[in-house]
């Protein structure tokens, strides 16, 4: 009975695409599978049909996978998976990376369009590319990835029987958008494939002679997507900033043990826009009620996880210092006896790179923890013990500084699990397994990275920490460097992507017949006047220094001048920063802040 329940929520895993001129067919090649989905080109309409039906003439080729369907300038296209990567099994279900994707349209020509439209459509493409050019996109046919086991393990058997596209978390199906009118007709849902965005990495592990795998998962959450200073806090209904929910998984002999955790912006209503300057100031709303926003968060993080324990790790001094003391605040006004807090000063506390001070934290959240516990389910299926809370850490990104603390919990938790299924020994350290601890290390600053560039457009700072236990020289090199290219990205592109990010997620809907594109945003002179008087002005006295005037005197008033000017403009410049940044232009970002 279960078998078949699996087979019935299962999506098709083998496909074949045929063109014609009038319509597109998405034949499922899977053993007894007789299922074609027609998708007529002109009239846009989806139905089932079978395989005679398929004209002879077809182009044919082989796909793994139906993203879903979105409204461009010129129509509608379809959005196919053409490459994937096997990235493992979870008990005994394929894992697939989707490595490449076709964008195809349904217009066999674009002669409607005018030049404009014909621009703009361009530049909409550009951006769905931009988005599936980003690493990290997983899917299964047969294994529901957008729920951890917990979640799995406490479900009817009505759940068990519906599709995958039915049942994933929407918090985590990043073509939910995407696939809107799949999931309006049933009978196509198994042409349907959820995708999540995030990090997944498996591991057959051996410690004392005993083989096990362990599983490191990171979902990152579509509600509230975006770049790293174009999205911070809430919105209205809750949703944090780069909200990612982050699963450890440890599989022995039929013994299922998991640890969840779960990192998100600081959830009240504030901003932090790019202005050019290398860290801008962050604005905390003073227009707004944060305690209904907060505490919409906070119930359905309590709904989903129970008991909270909000791990702050910003600086308590400077321009992060009143983010801290409005967080600790509104947890103290807001009194609900599921909720904690702690901060921690990470930067202050590990300065001079003394990170054997994380300990500090570590002692301080060990009794939480223990009390938390986590899931466990033994060979026979039965609960043994449950994850009664969970660790919500934060730092301003949720990047950096949460890796590594969140790396150190889970190595904790897993201590615990892999005495209790019998695979460590009494007395016995995860540090002293010399080869799983590099597996451990690297998958943890593998993670940090994947969330880095989904978010900041870099690699993760501090990663030399993660992957061998202590700071370094070149790790610290590399840091700088990760955030001189961060500095560029957040200045001068993270407008572009931004937009991609909300067309993909169906935030921004392309209007057929919109008299005004909101791309075509005109720039005033200063944009580009003041850049040009300034690199001039700087040029001018770089000359004048290299050929000196006939006197010492006059080749420095020349050098004055002209650096007065270019030193001048450039304070301009940086005074009116927000114009000269790549803003979006989609969504009014102000408007949802």
């Amino acid at each position: 009975m279960a078998a078949a329940a699996a087979a019935a929520a299962a999506a098709y895993a083998n496909l074949k695409l045929h063109v014609t001129p009038e319509k597109f067919y998405v034949e499922a090649c899977d053993d007894g599978a007789d299922d074609v989905l027609a998708i007529d080109r002109v009239s846009t309409e989806v139905t089932l049909t079978v395989k005679k039906d398929v004209p002879p003439s077809a182009v044919t080729r082989p796909i793994y996978g139906i993203l879903g369907t979105i409204r461009l300038v010129a129509g509608t296209y379809l959005i196919v998976i053409t490459k994937k990567k096997k990235v493992g099994e979870i008990f005994s279900h394929a894992i697939w990376k989707a490595t490449d994707f076709d964008i195809l349209s349904y217009k066999k020509t674009m002669l409607h369009l005018t030049d404009i439209q014909l621009q703009d459509n361009k530049v909409f493409l550009s951006m769905l590319n931009h988005v599936l050019s980003v690493d990290g996109f997983y899917f299964s046919t047969t294994y529901d990835l957008t729920h951890t086991l917990q979640r799995l393990a406490n479900t009817s058997p009505e759940f068990q029987e519906m599709s995958l596209l039915e049942r994933a978390d929407p918090r985590f199906v990043w073509n939910g958008h995407l696939l809107r009118e799949f999931a309006a007709q049933p009978e196509i849902h198994r042409f349907a494939t959820p995708v999540m965005h995030g990090f997944i990495t498996m591991h057959s592990c051996s410690i004392n002679g005993k083989c096990f795998d362990w599983l490191l998962i990171s979902r990152r959450s579509c509600f509230r997507a975006g770049v790293r200073y174009y999205v911070r806090g809430i919105d209205s209904e809750g949703h944090a900033a780069n909200f990612v929910e982050t699963e450890q998984i440890v599989h022995y002999k039929g013994s299922k043990a998991s640890f969840v955790q779960t990192r998100g912006s600081i959830p009240f209503f504030w901003s932090q826009r790019p202005n050019l300057k290398y860290k801008p100031k962050p604005q905390i709303s003073k227009s707004v009620n944060h305690m209904d926003g907060f505490q919409r968060h906070f119930d359905s993080q309590i709904i989903s996880y129970g008991k909270q324990m909000i791990v702050n790790l910003v600086n308590q001094k400077g321009s992060e210092k009143p983010l801290e003391q409005t967080f600790a605040k509104m947890v103290a006004n807001m009194a609900n006896g599921m909720v904690r807090y702690v901060a921690f000063d990470f930067h202050k506390e590990c300065s001079r790179m003394r990170w054997d001070r994380l300990q500090i934290l570590m002692d301080q959240l060990a009794e939480q923890q223990d009390e938390f516990s986590y899931f466990l389910v033994d060979s026979d299926g039965k609960i043994v013990t449950q994850q009664e809370g969970i660790f919500r850490s934060n730092c301003m990104d949720c990047l950096d500084r949460t890796n590594v603390i969140q790396s150190l919990l889970a190595r904790r938790s897993l201590q615990a699990q892999l005495q209790r299924l019998g695979i460590l020994h009494v007395g016995q350290r995860i540090e002293e397994q010399a080869d799983f601890e590099k597996i451990y290390k690297n998958a943890w600053a593998d993670n940090a990275n994947a969330c880095a560039k989904q978010y900041a457009g870099t690699g993760a700072l501090k990663t030399d920490y993660t992957r061998t236990g202590k700071r370094t020289q070149w790790g610290l090199i590399m840091d700088g460097w990760n955030s001189l290219i961060r500095y560029y990205k957040n200045n001068f592109s993270d407008g572009f992507r931004q937009d991609a990010i909300d067309l993909f997620l169906g935030n921004y809907s392309v209007d057929e017949v919109e008299p005004a594109s909101p791309l075509h945003v005109q720039k005033d002179w200063k944009f580009l006047a003041l850049p040009i008087i300034m690199v001039v002005a700087f040029s001018m006295c770089i000359i004048c220094l290299l050929m000196a005037g006939d006197t010492w005197t006059e080749t420095m008033a020349y050098v004055f001048f002209w650096g007065s000017a270019s030193s001048g403009t450039f304070a301009i410049i940086l005074y009116n920063g927000k114009d000269f940044v790549d803003a979006p232009k989609l969504v009014q970002k102000e408007k949802m802040d």
